[in-house]
């Protein structure tokens, strides 16, 4: 018997995110201000988000990637991410890790990102 939380062999793992802390609505809210500037959309609603991991200490790690690996401002989105979250009340301390596993894909866009694009 295999729960639905599972993950089948070889396919790609991202880790649950911190859902019932209460910092996590406020750490979302902070990702959506931040923006790819080649796309008129926020980097959560895009899926750039994959992991919000928040420790009892109100660590926050961030595990996040980019539409492309040569994507110009690579260097420089993990750290809009940390200054958009590091300002909450409560919050000691901000990580943000770029992954490139699993690749980005469109499919992982909201349904407000692909109506913003035009691709619904």
């Amino acid at each position: 018997m295999t729960s639905s939380t599972e993950q089948f062999e070889g396919a790609p793992l991202i880790a649950p995110s911190s859902v019932d802390h209460p910092l996590y609505d406020q750490v979302v809210e902070a990702c959506r201000s931040v923006y790819d500037p080649e796309i008129p959309v926020n980097i959560y609603e895009l899926g750039l988000i994959y992991t919000i991991e928040i420790s009892p200490e109100n660590e926050i790690r961030v595990v996040m990637t980019l539409t492309a690996p040569g994507c110009p401002v690579a260097g420089e989105m993990p750290g809009w991410v940390a200054e958009a979250i590091e300002p909450l009340p409560g919050v000691k301390q901000v990580d943000v890790e770029l992954t490139w596993e699993p690749p980005w894909g469109m499919e992982m866009m909201s349904d407000e990102a692909r109506l913003e694009l035009g691709f619904m």
